[in-house]
């Protein structure tokens, strides 16, 4: 690997690691604060969820996973926006993750996951929003 990939990927990961401090927008809606609460572990939490949903509906666990890993990662540019945020508020998803996923290893099908998911035709796809869902649920909660 190049220097300047190892540069991107480093820059890429410590991106990724700034998720642990973004709270989650829903609390502001739902008046709670659960400090532990923040994208980097709503995304861990699903990673598990769409990998147990996919292992029993038999669907591509290795797509679920990286999709589940994929989906809120433009959060750590735009922060989190809840249901009423998204109303008011034109967020670039899609910019964001072009530019985040830009020239980093294994880019194009990274790339090419977030558009599946995106598009929620595949049924890894649905899997990882069901995940993301799931998360969500006050059931699965301690």
């Amino acid at each position: 690997m190049e220097e300047n990939q190892i540069e991107k990927l480093v820059s890429f990961l410590y991106e990724i690691g700034t998720l642990r401090k973004i709270t989650r927008a829903h609390q502001q809606a739902l008046l709670s604060q659960d400090l532990s609460d923040n994208i980097a572990s709503h995304s861990f939490r699903a990673a598990f969820i769409g990998y147990f949903l996919a292992k029993e509906l038999k669907a591509d666990t290795d797509k679920v996973l990286k999709m589940c890993l994929l989906y809120d990662i433009e959060e750590s540019r735009s922060g989190d926006q809840n249901w009423i945020h998204k109303r008011y508020v034109k967020v670039f998803e899609e910019e964001i993750r072009k530019e985040q996923l830009k020239d980093i290893l294994n880019s194009e099908e990274l790339r090419e996951l977030s558009r599946e998911y995106q598009e929620r035709k595949t049924l890894e796809a649905k899997i990882a929003k069901d995940a993301d869902l799931l998360d969500e649920n006050p059931i699965l909660k301690e």
